[in-house]
């Protein structure tokens, strides 16, 4: 409402950021004459499909007659529909730069938006790749998304237990152990554990269609398992043991990390103590094949039925997702879990929070699943199986390539991880454009674009205001004249600036990066633009001083959002 605004404490605020969040108003760019900043009163408006609403042109004029200028606002006046403010540059200008530099990587973060926001515990599960089966190209969207939560929400103060949920258990294990004792070698296993294990189990998943024994063997074997065979278990560690192996080597590549690795064979047991519980609470119901259910309609609807246990008494993955959730809650006493996972196990946790909240758990409604859609079209020139490690190594390659036809690139102490960061960046910002939720086409061609919406432009950008920093040295730095940074370069970049918080706190609602990634592009191209006009080079030192502060600024909100994106800012490329 209208009132609302009048009734802010116009001539209060401590710093010219809160003021702008006060009103509502955002940056206004076409015309940097007209103003600054614009607030439209329509939005301000409630019942807006209401035909008997105000004209909004008189509204905006009787809320500007009502809003005063101060020394925060040198100008208030109105368009069509609109407020507009005028600020004073130089405030605007010293405020920005002084609070960027000050906070360096807590800008943003420190901001009127975020004040009094409780530290709460929250665990994150993501990544969660198979053991025994290579890393595959449809974990990294959990892998950097996961990582990307942890990674905001560990910036705005919470603690944070980062958990990859190994599937290390299940029926596939059957088929795994059978498999190898029919064509597995063990020398191939040391040598190539994950491509070895792939391969017997694509084989023995062919000769499991066609013969029956073989599919028995199968079963047999994950029974045996279930009933802790030593002989069974020292070979499914074993497997265990070269699968994490290999996948961590990958996660330092990717700059991943995780506080526990744990998995479904951690609760094989515990899933035990869950199907008692169902039992003891008169919720677990037996079929006539013999397998437990659990309705969760209450009336019998067969649609809702939810099998917690298979008829030679083994587990299933829901069975063991409601014991590692019962056991999260009593080892970290967690405000929030979030699970990251695609979109096709919506479902499963839909069932999962369901059944944790019948069987009496008032905490289940603290668990929340982050779904994202799938990656349609990654293929390497090998073929149509893409393991992340071979995608890693065609970006890697592609970007070398890329960056060594290009005159502009520097010599580099370490060419390949430059590639590999480049890349990285590349593949990420390509991912988190968009909505999480949506699936999209994945497109070599525009992940190596140089210019444009792009991964490689960003870290170009921040290489290039790195390399302003080297060239001129830090004595510009030591002060500057507010006056020497009024141009509308200047005045947009500045506005951006302001901004930042607004899109933390955005993402921080939502968990989408795709705020983070709109601003840092836009920032960039901003950049782009006020470094082709603002020389540095021949300039007097004070109007010198002032551009370098300008970039340097620019520089530090770069590396602090594409950090928070899981992203490694290079410095020379």
């Amino acid at each position: 409402m209208l009132s609302k605004a009048v009734s802010c404490g116009l001539n209060l605020p401590r710093i010219l950021q809160a003021r702008i969040l006060e009103w509502g108003a955002i940056p206004f760019s076409r015309g940097s004459e007209v103003a600054d900043f614009q607030l439209s009163v329509d939005s301000l408006l409630e019942n807006n499909n209401d035909r008997s609403r105000p004209d909004i042109q008189i509204q905006a004029v009787k809320l500007a007659e009502k809003l005063k200028c101060d020394t925060v606002v040198s100008e208030i006046s109105t368009g069509q529909g609109t407020v507009n403010f005028k600020i004073n540059r130089e405030l605007l200008t010293k405020t920005v730069l002084q609070q960027v530099i000050e906070d360096g990587s807590k800008y943003g973060l420190k901001s009127e938006l975020f004040s009094g926001l409780p530290q709460k515990r929250i665990v994150v599960e993501f990544s969660s790749p198979n053991v025994a089966k290579k890393f595959h190209v449809g974990h990294l969207r959990s892998t950097i998304i996961g990582n990307f939560i942890a990674n905001l929400k560990e910036a705005l103060g919470h603690q944070v237990t980062r958990i990859n949920y190994l599937g290390d258990w299940g029926m596939q294990f059957g088929l795994l152990g059978a498999g190898f004792q029919l064509f597995g070698y063990e020398e191939k296993l040391q040598s190539s554990p994950l491509q070895h294990l792939f391969e017997v189990y694509v084989q023995v998943n062919k000769e499991a269609a066609d013969d029956k024994n073989v599919a028995k063997s199968a079963q047999e074997f994950f029974q045996r398992l279930e009933l802790g065979d030593l002989q069974a278990l020292a070979l499914w560690q074993k497997f265990r043991d070269l699968s994490i192996d290999e996948y961590m080597r990958i996660y330092k590549r990717l700059g991943v990390h995780f506080d526990e690795y744990s998995g479904e064979s951690f609760y094989r047991e515990k899933s035990q103590e869950v199907l008692k519980l169902l039992d003891s609470k008169g919720l677990l119901q037996k079929t006539l094949k013999g397998t437990a259910v659990v309705d969760l309609s209450g009336n019998g609807d067969p649609s809702a039925l939810c099998t917690v246990m298979r008829s030679d008494g083994t587990s299933l993955y829901v069975t063991r997702d409601l014991a590692a959730a019962i056991d999260r809650m009593e080892k970290y006493n967690f405000d929030k879990m979030i699970y990251v996972t695609d979109k096709g196990q919506k479902k499963h946790f839909q069932q999962v929070f369901q059944m944790l909240q019948i069987m009496g758990y008032d905490w289940a409604d603290r668990c929340q699943h982050v779904p994202f859609g799938v990656v349609q079209g990654m293929k390497t020139r090998r073929g149509d199986v893409t393991f992340l490690e071979d995608v890693l190594n065609e970006i890697r390659l592609r970007m070398l390539q890329n960056m060594a036809s290009i005159k502009t690139t520097k010599e580099l102490e370490n060419p390949q991880e430059t590639a590999e960061q480049v890349g990285l960046a590349a593949l990420i910002i390509q991912d988190f454009r968009g909505s999480l939720l949506s699936d999209y086409q994945f497109s070599w061609d525009r992940v190596f674009q140089s210019r444009g919406d792009t991964g490689v432009f960003l870290q170009y950008t921040h290489a290039r205001l790195h390399s302003l920093e080297e060239t001129f040295g830090c004595g510009y730095l030591n002060d500057f004249n507010t006056a020497c940074l009024q141009e509308p370069q200047s005045v947009s970049i500045l506005q951006h600036l302001l901004r930042f918080d607004e899109v933390l706190y955005r993402s921080s609602q939502d968990l989408q990066p795709r705020h983070i990634v709109s601003y840092l592009l836009t920032l960039s191209h901003l950049a782009a633009a006020a470094h082709r006009a603002l020389h540095v080079r021949s300039r007097p030192p004070e109007v010198a001083g002032a551009r370098l502060h300008l970039f340097r600024a620019v520089r530090s909100v770069l590396a602090n959002g594409m950090k928070l994106l899981g992203i490694t800012p290079v410095c020379r490329m």
